[in-house]
């Protein structure tokens, strides 16, 4: 880390850490960073602010569209596993959108190390929203939560999973000394506990910072603050997510805004550094509401095809009874692109066997095909909804 630099941050200040590295076994000693409290005020440029502007009414639009569905929390489902494999991209694993859907059909011997930990995403981010509709707010304690559900089974497991880090953690060292770290977040203990229980304070309590700007300003300080020893990447932007929901500017977490981001990943990370170094949030705030904006235009577009494939998928089964298993199916594929007669009939409250007919007529009709035999259950596809997925 730049030291010179980083105690010129007018927002931050520098401390002392010290501790052991076992990789080299031996002592270290270096600055950490510690982010100053997030302001109650913010002072930006007209550009900005438009830019903001664009972004929230852009958002608006993609809320909307996802609440004409007729059942809009469909598509919920596939979106949070397209978040789920792009910011699991962005720390470097990486899984197929297929292979992801298909995990839930799949025992936890059958899955790939990627696969698996790019679930455990999924489980975290529907665990996250429960609690939100449930009317609680964003904790940390629910942050432990949702880390522990992160890191379970990975290499992070253990003793600390679900817990504020007791040690000192390095950004961008990879194999080098801590000396040459990219980042040097705050040491454990008291300072690290006390920003994180300030920066709860912050997004709890009622602002008139708009939402996105306190999307932006929140997202930096979690991410400087780095209070967990693994998945902090992911957590703040699912907290992201989930602030925007919280304030209400989305009715459904339906906004992949992570796929923005790994486009842009260098940007994205020089970005957060450049704010510790200069204190200027507009930069910032302007690559955020660019990465919302951009996301809701297409969350907007995916709706608008997932709904014509709806009435799509409606037409060819127009000639089955009303009340018909596969006319049920049919009409929630844009949710459950992937799918086993087992989970059809949970779904349906219907027996196995007329959902394994209603499966059937659909694949007579070329909605739905056989993907491959699953160990207790064939698992079927709908080859329409994915490429509008992933288009």
């Amino acid at each position: 880390m730049d030291a010179d630099a980083m105690r010129r941050s007018p927002i931050g200040r520098l401390v002392p850490t010290t501790g052991f590295d076992r990789r080299f076994d031996e002592e270290f000693s270096c600055s950490a960073y510690v982010p100053d409290p997030l302001p109650s005020s913010l002072q930006l440029t007209m550009q900005t602010w438009s830019l903001v502007v664009d972004a929230t009414a852009a958002m608006a639009r993609a809320d909307e569209a996802a609440a004409k569905l007729p059942n809009p929390s469909l598509l919920v489902r596939p979106t949070t596993r397209q978040e789920a494999v792009s910011t699991s991209a962005i720390e470097g694993t990486y899984a197929a959108l297929t292979d992801v859907l298909e995990a839930d059909f799949l025992e936890a011997n059958q899955l790939s190390g990627s696969v698996s930990e790019v679930q455990n995403y999924v489980r975290a981010a529907e665990s996250a929203y429960q609690w939100v509709a449930e009317g609680r707010p964003i904790t940390v304690r629910l942050l432990e939560d949702l880390q522990a559900i992160l890191v379970r089974g990975t290499r992070s497991d253990g003793p600390d999973a679900g817990s504020v880090r007791k040690t000192q953690v390095f950004i961008g060292v990879g194999r080098g000394r801590v000396e040459h770290a990219r980042f040097v977040p705050p040491p454990a203990g008291d300072l690290l506990r006390d920003g994180l229980i300030e920066w709860e304070r912050w997004v709890r309590e009622p602002s008139e910072i708009p939402s996105l700007v306190g999307v932006a300003l929140a997202h930096y300080q979690f991410e400087a603050l780095h209070p967990f020893t693994d998945g902090n990447g992911r957590l703040g932007r699912l907290i992201a997510l989930l602030q925007l929901v919280v304030r209400g500017e989305l009715r459904f977490p339906i906004l992949n805004i992570s796929s923005w981001l790994e486009t842009n990943r260098e940007e994205y990370q020089n970005g957060l550094l450049n704010v510790s170094l200069t204190g200027r949030w507009d930069d910032w705030v302007a690559f955020i509401s660019a990465a919302v904006h951009a996301e809701s235009l297409e969350t907007a577009a995916r709706a608008l095809r997932l709904a014509e494939l709806r009435e799509e998928f409606r037409a060819k089964v127009a000639h089955l009874r009303r009340d018909s298993v596969g006319v049920a199916i049919a009409q929630e594929l844009i949710g459950y692109p992937m799918l086993t007669a087992t989970l059809a009939a949970e779904l349906h409250g219907v027996s196995y066997q007329a959902a394994n007919e209603g499966i059937k007529k659909l694949v007579e009709l070329g909605i739905l095909r056989q993907r491959v035999e699953g160990r207790y259950d064939r698992i079927f596809v709908c080859d329409s909804v994915l490429r509008a997925l992933e288009t």
